[in-house]
């Protein structure tokens, strides 16, 4: 069993979750991470990580898109996470930066890619941007989503109750956002002022509670079950 850490709600430090494909390599992103005095890490490689983070609640949780041997298995523990700890932000950790990999990624619901070519004392950096509400990806990575999403069909964003999120107007101006178009773009191609679609994008964030574009991008391939055809 992975050694496990008493993590205390009130002490300040960022509460992560490791679970590597092994546990030497776990052993080793913990140790990493340890040294940033700000994060209280605990190393749940070849552990049930499902039980761990629900007990004791991370902040973040570093997912490796294997584990146990099993070639994908961390995007489904993802997916579980989502439902067992939903305040728990993830980063997956992945063997390349396939392109098929990062859009699965984040279609499953992470909130950063780390790739085991990268510097490793970069995940440090990546722990702290995930955990300020900010997303971890790279310019091609980014390009890879928006690729995703030109080439999939268009779709209309739904609550839990299948009600839609957005106008028929914010569904316009995000699918012109999702393609990397500058507001003064999508106003030509909408035949409105740029101040207007400012205020459309203002509105959009609001009601996706949500602050950036690449997170629009993010969560409209998330919210888009037949991407995963096109991935």
């Amino acid at each position: 069993m992975a050694q496990t850490k008493c993590l205390m709600k009130g002490n300040g430090s960022v509460r992560v979750l490791v679970a590597d494909s092994t546990p030497l390599t776990g052993r080793l992103i913990a140790d990493v991470l340890r040294r940033d005095r700000r994060l209280t890490v605990t190393d749940a490689s070849g552990s049930s990580v499902l039980p761990t983070a629900a007990s004791l609640m991370p902040d973040i949780a570093i997912i490796s898109e294997s584990l146990g041997g099993m070639q994908g298995s961390g995007f489904e523990l993802l997916k579980e996470l989502r439902a067992a700890v939903p305040k728990t932000r993830t980063v997956m950790l992945l063997d390349s930066g396939e392109r098929k990999l990062v859009v699965e990624a984040f279609r499953s619901g992470a909130r950063g890619v780390f790739c085991r070519n990268d510097p490793l004392k970069m995940l440090v950096r990546c722990v702290h941007r995930v955990h300020e509400g900010q997303l971890w990806v790279s310019g091609p990575q980014l390009e890879f989503l928006l690729e995703s999403l030109a080439t999939a069909p268009a779709i209309r964003l739904m609550n839990s109750e299948s009600v839609a999120l957005l106008s028929h107007r914010e569904q316009e101006v995000v699918r012109w956002l999702v393609e990397g178009h500058t507001n003064n773009e999508i106003a030509r191609e909408l035949k409105l002022s740029e101040n207007t679609i400012k205020n459309y994008i203002f509105r959009i964030f609001n009601k996706l509670g949500m602050s950036s574009r690449v997170e629009v991008v993010k969560y409209a391939i998330s919210q888009r079950p037949s991407a995963r055809r096109s991935a």
